[in-house]
């Protein structure tokens, strides 16, 4: 979950895992509170170990409250090639930030992609970079989630089935053995500009006859696959924040009205209060991080999402963040050598 399934029948984008937006995080550096990190984690259920040399993906971030991007971080890979891949790193500000192509100015070129356990860390100026395989710090018993849900293999969850039931936790986290392909910045918060608080979010767009076009995005955890169905969800990862009140408000509504016994007034409210849509990930680097301020590798994002969609009527789960956690950039543990196998 998280954006871990674009869908639970749907699957990844164009059947490509690398094209899968999974997690986006924002929090200050523990060591350094002149920093902030940016990660943007994909390809969960790695079929192919790499990034996705035909597409663009993008970090952007909104620091005036107009839903436009003002700064990005935009990522090329070239073609993997006897277990090696290389990545640049544009960054852009301006109207550049908001082109579809690659623009802005370089500011990492053709550094080594972290396929192994060791992580390449790079430094350009004040800006520390880390594109590779990790340890996915998503936790979720998903198999639980299926229980307490009528879920019996149709398109899409319908409701709570009966009253919720703290035996039908299995205590198992699905991702306790995966790994993840990550892109994670340490930048100077001075660079985000935010007035006070900026909005960030994932975009992978794949090149297609000559035209990139965008498949995936990424703004606030455990999101689009709680609230949309599989039908909505390509409208939602083609389209911009901009747009998400106008597109998905009655659907969101739709789902806390059907899950949560929410009037349509008390769920505008709290999707107002939570600030989920736009779908950006708000942080105000001035203000202690955890979600909705940013978003922390140990915060119990499935426990949040469904205390608001069921309206505080799901029991706990019982699951802790992964112990494998690094104190230091990337932040993301060691890869696992044999991960699990993707779910059927």
């Amino acid at each position: 979950m998280s954006n871990h399934f674009t869908g639970l029948n749907l699957g990844p984008p164009e059947g490509d895992t690398r094209l899968d937006l999974t997690d986006l995080y924002a929090f200050q550096a523990p060591a350094d509170t002149s920093k902030t990190v940016i990660i943007l984690n994909c390809n969960s259920f790695a079929k192919e170990a790499a990034f996705h040399p035909e597409a663009v993906y993008r970090i952007n971030i909104d620091n005036n409250g107009d839903l436009e991007t003002d700064l990005a971080l935009i990522l090329v890979f070239s073609e993997p090639r006897d277990g090696r891949q290389r990545a640049t790193v544009y960054l852009a500000t301006g109207p550049e930030a908001r082109k579809d192509e690659p623009a802005g100015e370089p500011i990492f070129k053709d550094i080594e992609v972290s396929l192994g356990p060791e992580p390449h860390l790079h430094t350009s100026g004040p800006h520390t970079c880390f594109v590779g395989v990790r340890s996915d710090a998503f936790f979720i018993d998903f198999a639980g989630i299926l229980n307490l849900f009528d879920y019996k293999g149709g398109k899409n969850f319908t409701g709570l089935e009966g009253a919720p039931d703290p035996s039908r936790w299995t205590g198992k986290d699905l991702f306790a053995n995966y790994n993840v392909f990550s892109m994670a910045f340490e930048l100077p918060t001075s660079l985000l500009g935010a007035k006070p608080a900026v909005r960030i979010w994932g975009r992978v767009s794949i090149r297609r006859d000559g035209q990139l076009v965008p498949v995936d995005r990424s703004g606030n955890p455990t999101f689009a696959n709680f609230f949309f169905t599989d039908e909505i969800k390509p409208l939602f990862n083609k389209s911009k924040p901009a747009q998400d009140r106008e597109l998905f408000l009655d659907h969101l509504i739709h789902s806390m009205e059907h899950v949560g016994g929410y009037s349509r007034e008390q769920a505008k409210a709290v999707i107002d209060a939570e600030g989920v849509l736009p779908d950006m990930l708000s942080f105000d680097p001035a203000r202690p991080g955890g979600y909705p301020n940013g978003r922390l590798l140990t915060d119990h994002i499935v426990a949040h999402r469904l205390a608001m969609l069921s309206n505080g009527k799901i029991p706990p789960d019982g699951l802790k963040p992964h112990t494998d956690l690094l104190k230091v950039f990337p932040y993301l543990g060691t890869p696992h050598a044999h991960p699990d196998p993707p779910p059927a």
